[in-house]
């Protein structure tokens, strides 16, 4: 059985780019401390991924910033990160997503046996959100944790907000 860790769109754009904040800025130190860890079997990570007609799609329409557009420095994962994926071996567990959740990463996982899942990330009230949901939907009975101190949403009230509903859905907070 497998200890997965899932690193959900650490890309520039989202932690001091176009969509930044201090919170994202915050948490880059404790998600490479996290990847870092020998407890993980595996270790996969998302990049946000949008094209030159983002503006156009449902999302942009709703949230016009433009944002991961694939090739941009903004779309690239934040180099501490990317560092730290590299010498565990993890960079060619990558999952690009046009949206907030990742189907593709719920099939990819379908093949492992997996003993629990662990997400860090950006941001707790979208796409960790979105991507915790979905592996709760596909596997009713997997232990699915998050690690407090790596992930940052939008804002404080959404990061309180998303702590709540993960507690609903039977996500927790990993303890060392």
């Amino acid at each position: 059985m497998k200890k997965v860790l899932v690193v959900v769109d650490m890309q520039n754009d989202f932690v001091d780019g176009a969509l930044g904040s201090e919170d994202a800025i915050a948490i880059v130190g404790n998600v490479v401390k996290e990847i870092e860890k020998d407890e993980y079997d595996l270790i996969y990570y998302t990049a946000d991924t949008h094209y030159d007609d983002y503006l156009e799609t449902y999302e942009g329409k709703n949230l016009p910033v433009k944002h991961c557009i694939k090739g941009t420095d903004g779309w690239k994962t934040q180099q501490d990160v990317y560092d730290a994926l590299k010498a565990k071996g993890a960079l060619g567990m990558s999952v690009e997503k046009p949206g907030f959740g990742s189907p593709e990463l719920i099939e990819i996982l379908r093949n492992e046996d997996m003993e629990s899942v662990t997400l860090i990330g950006l941001c707790t009230d979208i796409c960790v959100m979105t991507n915790a949901i979905m592996l709760r939907g596909h596997y009713p009975n997997l232990p699915i944790y998050y690690v407090e101190d790596c992930v940052a949403a939008t804002s404080k009230e959404n990061q309180e907000a998303s702590f709540k509903i993960f507690a609903s859905c039977q996500i927790y907070p990993k303890k060392d």
